[in-house]
């Protein structure tokens, strides 16, 4: 399986601009339509902290699922690229190359996603409840310590390269989603954070306030969240899978 995930981040590198800014807006938006959910489910909840959060995170699971099973390039799972780098199957240039298209796209898809979202109307749903909870998930993003929230990072991509690492042992559409479900909605439910997301949460969040949100706020967040991302994803669990079953042993 570590071949496997090899291959495919070598595939990834080596994809053209074009097609790689495209199925990156798709991630961004995929991952905003899971964002979505999460942010309907979590209005006017009348269960307990951990169910509604289990709720929460399995309607997030949406997003995942569609970055997989339909195929688009999302920034946090393409940390697992870093095997191929490790193993000398992809140049550092071809890596950060990759990175960079697919984070700026997936930041375009999910802001336009927010916009479009802003702009439909449904935050009214619940007499503007869903308007209140996009805003108060967007206020509790920004007011997280910097330190929380790359450690948050972390732990968030450690799951999610591990959710996409499991999909590769899947042989059919419904293992896959299997697959996704549980470590996502773990991290969600525990309160991790995600880049990509974030993406679409706070800039949502911003549009929701008229201004009381700024951009430096949305990047005191975004900045050290992507750094835990990249650790959680590129080094808990591309570097360490690489040293266990692929590097070369004397």
């Amino acid at each position: 399986m570590a071949e496997l995930v090899e291959g495919i981040g070598v595939k990834k590198a080596a994809l053209p601009t074009v097609p790689t800014l495209m199925l990156g807006l798709l991630a961004g938006a995929f991952i905003a339509f899971g964002a979505m959910f999460f942010t309907l489910v979590m209005t006017n909840q009348y269960m307990g902290l951990g169910s509604a959060r289990l709720l929460g995170g399995i309607a997030f699971s949406l997003g995942l699922i569609l970055v997989v099973v339909g195929g688009a390039e999302l920034f946090t799972g393409n940390n697992l690229i870093v095997m191929a780098w490790a193993d000398r199957k992809v140049t550092t240039l071809q890596l950060l190359r990759n990175w960079g298209l697919v984070y700026i796209s997936n930041l375009s898809g999910a802001v336009g996603a927010a916009a479009l979202v802003y702009w439909s109307g449904t935050l009214s749903f619940g007499d503007g409840a869903v308007a209140e909870t996009a805003l108060d998930i967007a206020i509790a993003k920004i007011n997280i310590d910097p330190l929380q929230a790359f450690i948050r990072g972390i732990l968030c991509n450690v799951l999610v390269c591990l959710a996409v690492w499991l999909c590769f042992a899947a042989h059919h559409v419904a293992g896959k989603i299997l697959a996704i479900v549980f470590p996502i909605s773990a991290f969600v439910a525990l309160g991790f954070e995600h880049s990509v997301a974030n993406m679409y949460f706070i800039p949502l969040g911003m549009l929701v306030s008229g201004g009381d949100i700024s951009v430096m706020d949305f990047l005191n967040n975004l900045v050290p969240v992507t750094l835990g991302n990249i650790v959680g994803g590129g080094v808990f669990v591309a570097l360490v899978y690489w040293a266990i079953y692929l590097r070369k042993y004397a």
